[in-house]
């Protein structure tokens, strides 16, 4: 068995339904899926045994644990070369599969027989025709180079490192049994498992065709819970990984701090305009006006200074999203994915910073527990 795809399931029939479709639908065939339901209250099992017959699959039911572990205990029960996981929110296209098996087949060295620098892989994602405009904008956001994520995973990362995210990440069995799987963490798990592959001597690769349709969150709500628990995730593996924070990931905290000082100036300038405009309506007729007036205009044009940096932020969002949607509407709604992405990451972040090491707690931070699916 050359790949054994691994697939922790939390309460989504619907979508897994839609991701054995797509292995069906896969050119290359040498694989085996194995399915594992986290606890759910709302199981797919009756969705998987309509494709028993379609696909060498198995189905799993376990207690909750977070999908760190379950992709764990999958693993345990899988008989592959190679370990592929996928979320339950992805779809691939029919030639997901014979791209990763181009990429492995092109490193491997001609007289040896070996692969050459490849012990795990990770691919990027992108957005279905089929999904909302609000899925389509949280998966601008999550891909942009303007909201830096174009720039953590993907061809232009700043990091010199590719580290793979456990939505669509692949690993060599061996490699996965010696670094002894998935950790504890209910967040940052991938990222913690891709930072040990490279300090035991391994390497990464983005496979830049092996890509996925990567649904995300359905709506805002669900996607600031995620980004601000990754936020939270990056000190909390600054802390097991010394060494691991990168420059980069402190730009959505800058982001966050210059937003919300923006913002505050303006409505501090806002307020020095409306004081001039008060006082400009209680000064008697033929009286001079200028220390009025000097507030209304100075306190307009200082709002505007401190708005501009947001408003070209916004516009460039806008015209890019638009431009690759093909769509006015989810440009719009990328202007408020990309402001959520990056200020709840960076809350999250400065949340864990002051908790972690300026107060000094010691155990990992989790914001939403009991959510992490949600």
């Amino acid at each position: 068995m050359k790949y054994s795809i691994i697939v922790p399931v939390y309460n989504r029939p619907d979508e897994v339904d839609e991701l054995l479709q797509s292995l069906t639908l896969q050119t290359y065939k040498d694989m085996e899926v194995i399915i594992v339901e986290d606890g759910s209250s709302l199981p797919c099992e009756e969705v998987v045994r309509r494709y028993a017959g379609k696909l060498p699959l198995r189905y799993y039911m376990k207690e909750n644990s977070g999908p760190g572990q379950t992709r764990n205990y999958g693993a345990e029960h899988s008989q592959g070369e190679w370990l592929i996981f996928l979320d339950s929110d992805c779809v691939l296209p029919p030639g997901y599969l014979q791209a990763v098996e181009d990429e492995l087949s092109d490193n491997v060295l001609p007289i040896k027989g070996e692969l050459e620098g490849v012990s795990a892989w990770g691919g990027p994602d992108k957005a279905h025709d089929s999904f909302t405009p609000v899925q389509k904008a949280i998966s601008y956001s999550m891909t942009s180079f303007l909201t830096t994520g174009g720039i953590r995973g993907g061809k232009k990362q700043m990091d010199k490192k590719f580290y793979p995210r456990s939505f669509n990440l692949g690993i060599r069995r061996s490699l996965f049994r010696q670094l002894g799987g998935f950790s504890s963490m209910r967040f940052g798990e991938d990222i913690d498992l891709s930072i040990r592959i490279y300090e035991s001597g391994a390497n990464c690769r983005l496979f830049p065709e092996a890509w996925v349709w990567h649904k995300r969150r359905t709506d805002f709500r669900k996607f600031f819970k995620q980004v601000h628990n990754s936020g939270i995730a990056r000190i909390n593996l600054m802390k097991r990984h010394p060494g691991s924070l990168k420059f980069v990931h402190l730009l959505p905290m800058l982001f966050t701090v210059g937003t919300f000082a923006c913002l505050l100036f303006a409505l501090l300038f806002l307020l020095l305009a409306l004081l001039g405009f008060v006082a400009l309506l209680r000064i008697p007729p033929y009286t001079c006006v200028n220390g009025p007036m000097f507030c209304i205009i100075g306190g307009v044009f200082g709002m505007l200074l401190f708005l501009l940096p947001l408003l070209l932020f916004s516009l460039l969002v806008f015209m890019d999203s638009s431009i690759r949607n093909k769509s006015l509407k989810i440009g719009f709604l990328s202007i408020w994915a990309s402001f959520i992405q990056l200020i709840g990451y960076g809350t999250g972040f400065i949340r864990a910073w002051w908790l972690r090491c300026v107060c000094g707690k010691n155990e990992e931070l989790q914001a939403f527990k009991n959510n992490f699916y949600n």
